[in-house]
């Protein structure tokens, strides 16, 4: 059986690509799962496929009902959650997914800069660690690993 990790959280920056790469080149066995990173994709999801809607509120209700069944899916098929917080966007995507995972019982990891370790203080509280770089995270799933 694989390793399997989805990762979680702010989608403006290339961490997730990164951290991908990083697990490759440390020579883990893991299954790298995500949301749908592209962001206009994500946003135009619902409309694209159940038809446009005049009300910007419909339009983003219809692609997040449609990105929870990707994400919920995957947080369901993970042996862990890693869930990244940036300082440029508040990611309520990211929050959710972290509460929804802990109420599955999945492992946490989050990862964000040490300036944001007060405002995460509750989400923090429910991981298993909590990283301030992605080389930190891949040394624990290396730990965990081998």
């Amino acid at each position: 059986m694989k390793f399997k990790i989805y990762l979680s959280g702010e989608i403006h920056s290339s961490w997730g690509n990164d951290l991908k790469e990083e697990i490759q080149r440390s020579g883990l066995e893991i299954e790298v799962l995500t949301p749908n990173v592209f962001h206009e994709a994500s946003d135009e999801v619902g409309v694209n496929i159940l038809g446009p809607e005049t009300n910007h509120f419909w339009k983003d209700h219809k692609g997040a009902l449609i990105n929870s069944i990707r994400s919920k899916t995957f947080i369901e098929k993970s042996d862990v959650v890693i869930v990244k917080f940036g300082d440029k966007y508040r990611q309520w995507n990211a929050a959710f997914e972290a509460g929804f995972a802990s109420a599955l019982g999945k492992s946490i990891i989050t990862l964000h800069d040490e300036s944001l370790d007060h405002a995460l203080k509750e989400v923090d509280a429910a991981a298993a660690a909590v990283c301030h770089n992605p080389k930190q995270v891949v040394e624990i799933l290396r730990y965990i690993l081998t």
